[in-house]
C-alpha cells in the first residue's frame, strides 16, 4: 500500500470521469469560472485584499438597482468560482449588457463595506455570450 494518501495522487482519466460525474451543476460551474479567472491572468476575488487595486473576471450572478444616498446605484454581484464581489456604478439605473449570466472583467480599487468586498464604478469589459 502506498504512503501518500489518495487526495494527493495525480487523478487518472477514470477518477476525474467520476469526479465530474459525482459533482453537481454548481460545483462543475465554479470550477470552470476558476478555471477561467486563472486562463485570463486575473486576480481570484477570493485572493482580493482592502483597498488592492484588482482584474477580476466572474459571472454576473444579480443586478439590481438600489439608491444609495439618493442617488441612482445599479448593483451587480460577480462571482468567479472562489468568492463573490458587489459591483456598483453609482448614478446609473442600468447599463446594456450589464444582466445576470452574463462574464465580464472588472478592473478598480477593492473596498470592504458591511463584510462584503465592493468594487465602485469599475473599468469593465463585457465577454462575449455563449461559448469562446
Amino acid at each position: 500500500m502506498s504512503a501518500v494518501p489518495r487526495s494527493e495522487k495525480p487523478a487518472g482519466r477514470f477518477r476525474r470521469m467520476l469526479d465530474r460525474l459525482s459533482s453537481s451543476q454548481e460545483e462543475l460551474d465554479s470550477e470552470e469560472l476558476r478555471e477561467d479567472s486563472e486562463t485570463t491572468g486575473c486576480t481570484r476575488i477570493g485572493d482580493c485584499q482592502d483597498r488592492q487595486i484588482v482584474t477580476v473576471t466572474g459571472t454576473l450572478r444579480t443586478v439590481t438597482l438600489r439608491p444609495r444616498a439618493g442617488v441612482p446605484a445599479l448593483e451587480a454581484e460577480l462571482f468567479d468560482g472562489s468568492a463573490a464581489l458587489d459591483v456598483v456604478w453609482l448614478g446609473r439605473r442600468s447599463i446594456v449588457g450589464i444582466e445576470p449570466g452574463r462574464r465580464l472583467i472588472a478592473s478598480g480599487r477593492i473596498s470592504m463595506s458591511r463584510g462584503r468586498r465592493v468594487l465602485f464604478n469599475p473599468k469593465y469589459e463585457l465577454r462575449p455570450l455563449g461559448r469562446e
